[in-house]
């Protein structure tokens, strides 16, 4: 038997968002050392200012034909829900090109259908992590309710949740009145005279239960190194050595590479072909009259609202550029404008905790889970908007896969390799 064969006793996980913290924490579960490391710390990419829905049900493929639809607008526009700027670079016109060929609905179709199986894993690989002492909570949402102008307006979403359920998916909704909908989120204007009340989904503050889940991972006796940049990955005969800037190196049995929007430059050089793309998504928080029992969610202007404490969460905008670029106020006050005729009791000026983080996004809509040209070198990212929804079920698939040595069928649709 090969040293690559043998089960590993020590993993290191590159990134602490919480794909990354998920993997670790079940690794931990089949009795794997871990270490994370991190560039900067934890929850610091995409895991801390998304809008923390917990969404199985309607965990879809980027890339589809209403993407499209925005055409032209989207490349001259900062109030685009959507924004590609003007650009020459090789990687992002490659990505797009892609994207564009993968925006069918046979494609999509496709896609969707690969997702349901891993969809399935999501509320109880949550629930295994609260079980397990994982201490922030998943809220039940009692309320999560998609507004619209006119009821015309729902066919779109209504459409969408047909074809996901043909491909699969379990999603339950109900179709509202806009006095159905004020009634029951009073967050919705009187602008709003259509909805549809989706079913049996969750949500959670993302920053505060990536904490709690890194917290989890340190309690159970792994190390989280913050500020640790890993420069290098090297499978050698003795181990995985990995190149820590400014730290030198350590040797691992296996290591999962699960830095977002930064994977490429660690996983290309095992075969990992696939350009993980950022797709940058921009929040806020403002005061609030009434605090929804859900979240508040305006499709037609790509607006998603989530109730954290005293506060809203107002969240957007699908930014193809580099994820170091600087947060663009164009963008807040775009999300701004287009949510303020919808929501009621919510003071829109008074704004905290402006960001802006970083989707990682692949071109065909799939996320990017398991093993590389090596089998101890893994991978897990390119979840797109479904970090969050997705991130506890990869890990429990992945941690699974890597300790057995018997890839998960759910798994094979996101072979890196492809």
């Amino acid at each position: 038997m090969s040293s690559q064969d043998t089960t590993p006793s020590k993993v290191a996980v590159v990134g602490a968002g919480m794909v990354g913290l998920s993997t670790a924490w079940f690794l931990q579960e089949h009795g794997v050392e871990v270490e994370v490391f991190d560039r900067e710390g934890v929850a610091a990419g995409s895991s801390w200012g998304n809008a923390g829905w917990i969404t199985p049900g309607i965990s879809t493929p980027l890339p589809d034909p209403a993407v499209l639809s925005y055409g032209i607008k989207a490349v001259i526009s900062p109030a685009s829900p959507v924004y590609v700027p003007v650009t020459t670079d090789p990687r992002l016109l490659t990505f797009l090109a892609a994207f564009t060929r993968n925006s069918t609905m046979r494609r999509w179709s496709r896609s969707m259908r690969a997702l349901v199986p891993i969809n399935g894993h999501a509320l109880p690989a949550f629930d295994d992590l609260a079980a397990g002492g994982v201490s922030a909570p998943a809220h039940e949402a009692h309320s999560f309710i998609a507004g619209y102008e006119t009821r015309a307006e729902t066919e779109f979403l209504l459409t969408e949740l047909q074809h996901i359920a043909e491909s699969g998916q379990d999603v339950g909704f109900e179709e509202l009145t806009g006095d159905q909908v004020r009634e029951a989120e009073p967050t919705f204007s009187e602008r709003i005279g259509a909805g549809i009340r989706l079913l049996g989904q969750r949500y959670l503050n993302p920053g505060e239960y990536v904490a709690a889940l890194a917290d989890s991972v340190r309690a159970r006796g792994g190390k989280i190194h913050e500020g640790s940049r890993v420069t290098g990955v090297t499978d050698e005969r003795t181990g995985v050595r990995l190149a820590i800037a400014q730290s030198g190196t350590q040797t691992f049995d296996h290591v999962v590479i699960a830095n977002g929007t930064w994977l490429d430059q660690l996983a290309r050089p095992f075969g990992v072909r696939m350009h993980v793309q950022a797709g940058r998504g921009y929040s806020f928080s403002v005061p609030i009259e009434h605090t929804p029992k859900g979240p508040v969610y305006l499709p037609s202007q790509r607006v998603a609202c989530t109730p954290l404490g005293d506060r809203l969460r107002v969240a957007g905008m699908m930014e193809f550029r580099p994820p170091e670029a600087p947060l663009d106020e164009r963008r807040i006050d775009a999300i701004v404008d287009a949510s303020r005729p919808y929501l009621s009791g919510v003071d829109l000026d008074d704004r905290q905790d402006e960001w802006v983080g970083s989707r990682p996004c692949t071109s065909d809509g799939l996320p990017l889970i398991g093993a590389t040209t090596s089998r101890r070198v893994h991978v897990a990212g390119g979840h797109g908007m479904w970090g969050m929804t997705l991130g506890p079920a990869t890990g429990r698939l992945l941690a699974g896969s890597i300790v057995t040595g018997r890839p998960a069928p759910e798994l094979t649709p996101f072979d890196p390799l492809r």
